[in-house]
């Protein structure tokens, strides 16, 4: 729950990088917001209307992490356009995702891996 919540008080920053942890923990827990909201929404009759307010909350959040995880790697954040070619951009982009971290520093800022050791 620790990593969800730092994705979202660090919703506007688009600089840096996100470590897989960081990413997948936040996607986990997206996932099974949506979850619950689809159950409450079934068992009171709105279906679509809290999943779509919690979509449109979590967008920012959910775009500047991807960005950070593509700086992780050393991929520009221009990459995550490449979701928009059908599916083949799909896998790419999960490729990317699933991909481990530069061992070094890179242009867009220290390891945060080796952060977290000091």
């Amino acid at each position: 729950m620790e990593w969800y919540v730092k994705v979202l008080k660090n919703y506007v920053n688009f600089q840096g990088r996100a470590r897989r942890t960081e990413y997948w923990m936040f996607t986990l827990f997206n996932l099974l917001a949506i979850i619950l909201l689809t159950i409450i929404e079934a068992m009171i009759g709105l279906f679509g209307v809290l999943t779509f307010l919690y979509n449109i909350a979590i967008l920012l959040p959910a775009l500047a992490v991807q960005i950070r995880r593509l700086h992780d790697i050393g991929r520009s954040g221009w990459w995550i356009l490449i979701s928009f070619v059908p599916i083949a951009g799909g896998i790419i982009l999960l490729v990317f995702m699933c991909l481990d971290s530069e061992p070094n520093d890179n242009q867009y800022g220290p390891n945060p891996k080796i952060e977290l050791l000091d």
